[in-house]
């Protein structure tokens, strides 16, 4: 990056931190640490919440699942306005009546302390996981800018959130969130233009979109049933659904946003303002990534995005054989660029023949490029067993790096650090309530004061950032990173929303039959997608309905058995 670039990235970073520091002085009770006085307005609670969703994965590898695959994955989100509506009517008005500080306490209201404490474990389990992965995102970043080992940056940006976490707690959180998203929406819309304004004189936004479509890449809804499809309108609906429902109605990093809302009414707004906006958005930065794709039909992108791993591949003793791919790799795009502009002449001159023709050619370079990238990643593997064979989080990255002008670049990498402190700051908050909450405060010191609770609270938000700083090492071998983040979720998600909806709707079910169904369910799933039994949405349909079930069938076998 350029000097300019530098002074944007450090500058803008630099003012939201201190401006969240700044905003969330003061904090001398638990309640304002974790809650935030419970004072916010529905509109900052909206922002909040959807920056707690919207980490760095989704800036860096939505664009690259845009680009791979089109615009498939945004029936994930399918299922979020439902969720959101479920969430109004029955989760916000007993987390606000019951006036708790995590959700896992109304479970002890409801049943009893081991539930409480089996639940409150698997979220600590999965949202420790997966803000360790947040973490990743940037260092991902920093590393590939510097050219220098990702431990480093790892370390770097894990640090800088703790320090300004664990000062402020969630106000921090929540005023450097709303700042976050205000530049995010405008580094989006810049990026967007950007990637369009980068197309030759001769295409237009409109006949970029027809490349797009024509190489398949426009498919937004798949409306056949496939228990094994990871994106199709059925397993966004309902599989999203549940999984939108546990998300926002039992993860604590997200029930610890609304939960800071003034009222009902105020998280009620924050959480519909965040139903209307997100598809709109994810919908945007997966069409970032399919105008890249359209636009690398006329540039030439490089054999693999990666540069840590094709710095490493020209140093070994494959260099020859891979500098042989990578010309056979430039010599296709050379007779793909040509076939592209002969579509964009057939589309101009409304030639179906020749739209056709130029298709089929299309496609087929397109296989021809695969099977090159494919040769390149079984010669990176053979160098170095260990080498980082998707490069898909790495595509709008080297985009960003390589063509946008100077200071945007600045911008744009900044706005994805802000993603990422946003969800691993929420993260990280969430982690440190749920233990002190539901661990410390009622098993460790019951009798404490507002100080010392404080003081375990921050002590825990640096415990769990080491914590999420050692899974960021690994956080590379788990491919995209956004597809990554929700298997973790899904494999947690439907046994925690499934206790909650016993807990809600069936009253006559006690504790002890949700534990054992609970622990049960967990069983399966977790067998079942180790056995790839069905695409990860549906696991978490699967871990809530189990619950439910067995539960039912347990209390009633206990009920008889008393009798």
């Amino acid at each position: 990056m350029s000097t300019i670039d530098w002074i944007v990235l450090c500058v803008t970073l630099l003012s939201i931190v201190s401006y969240g520091i700044w905003k969330s002085r003061g904090a001398k009770n638990i309640q304002t640490f974790l809650l935030a006085d419970k004072k916010l307005p529905w509109y900052h609670v909206g922002l909040s919440v959807m920056a707690t969703q919207a980490s760095a994965i989704t800036f860096i590898s939505a664009p690259g699942q845009g680009y791979s695959d089109g615009l498939r994955f945004v029936q994930f989100y399918f299922g979020l306005p439902l969720a959101m509506i479920v969430l109004c009517i029955t989760f916000i008005p007993i987390f606000h009546k019951l006036n708790v500080y995590t959700a896992y306490e109304y479970l002890e209201k409801r049943f009893d302390n081991k539930t409480r404490t089996l639940t409150a474990s698997l979220f600590l389990l999965q949202r420790g996981l997966s803000t360790g992965v947040t973490i990743y995102a940037p260092a991902l970043i920093l590393a590939t800018i510097l050219d220098v080992d990702i431990i480093y940056t790892t370390l770097l940006t894990g640090i800088l959130v703790i320090i300004y976490t664990v000062y402020g707690g969630t106000k921090a959180v929540s005023y450097t969130q709303m700042f976050q998203m205000s530049i995010i929406f405008a580094g989006l819309f810049m990026a967007a233009y950007m990637v369009v304004h980068l197309l030759p004189d001769n295409v237009s936004f409109s006949d970029a979109l027809h490349i797009a479509g024509k190489m398949d890449r426009l498919n937004a809804i798949d409306t056949k049933f496939d228990w094994n499809n990871k994106y199709n309108i059925w397993s966004g609906i309902i599989g999203g659904f549940f999984l939108q429902l546990s998300y926002f109605g039992t993860d604590q990093s997200q029930v610890g946003r609304y939960l800071t809302g003034s009222s009902i009414t105020q998280s009620r707004l924050g959480l519909i303002m965040n139903g209307l906006v997100k598809i709109p958005m994810q919908f945007l930065i997966l069409l970032i990534g399919v105008m890249m794709f359209s636009f690398y039909q006329f540039t030439r992108p490089p054999v693999f995005f990666n540069k840590i791993e094709t710095e490493r591949i020209e140093k070994s003793q494959y260099a020859t054989t891979y500098k042989k791919l990578e010309g056979n790799y430039n010599q296709i795009h050379t007779e793909k660029a040509r076939h592209v502009n002969n579509l964009v002449s057939a589309l101009h001159a409304n030639d179906e023949k020749g739209i056709d023709l130029a298709r089929a050619e299309l496609k087929t370079d397109d296989k021809r490029s695969q099977l090159v990238r494919m040769q390149v990643t079984n010669l990176m593997k053979a160098n170095y067993s260990q080498a980082d064979v998707n490069d898909s989080n790495y595509i709008f990255l080297s985009f960003v790096t390589t063509y946008l002008p100077v200071g945007m670049v600045g911008l744009l990498i900044a706005i994805i650090f802000l993603a990422a402190m946003g969800s691993t700051a929420s993260g990280l908050n969430s982690l440190a309530s749920t233990t002190v909450v539901d661990f410390y405060k009622r098993l460790i010191n019951k009798n404490g004061d507002d100080k010392k609770y404080l003081n375990a609270s921050r002590w825990a938000t640096v415990g769990w950032g080491v914590f999420c700083i050692g899974v960021a090492f690994y956080a590379g071998k788990l491919g995209n990173l956004i597809e990554a983040v929700n298997v973790l979720g899904s494999l947690f998600y439907g046994t925690i929303l499934g206790i909650f909806i016993v807990a809600f709707y069936f009253k006559k079910v006690k504790g002890t039959a949700v534990f054992i169904a609970a622990i049960l369910a967990e069983a399966f799933v977790v067998t079942a997608w180790i056995l790839n039994l069905s695409a990860f949405l549906w696991l978490n349909v699967i871990g809530c309905l189990l619950v439910v079930g067995f539960a039912l069938i347990i209390n009633l076998a206990g009920s008889r058995q008393a009798k």
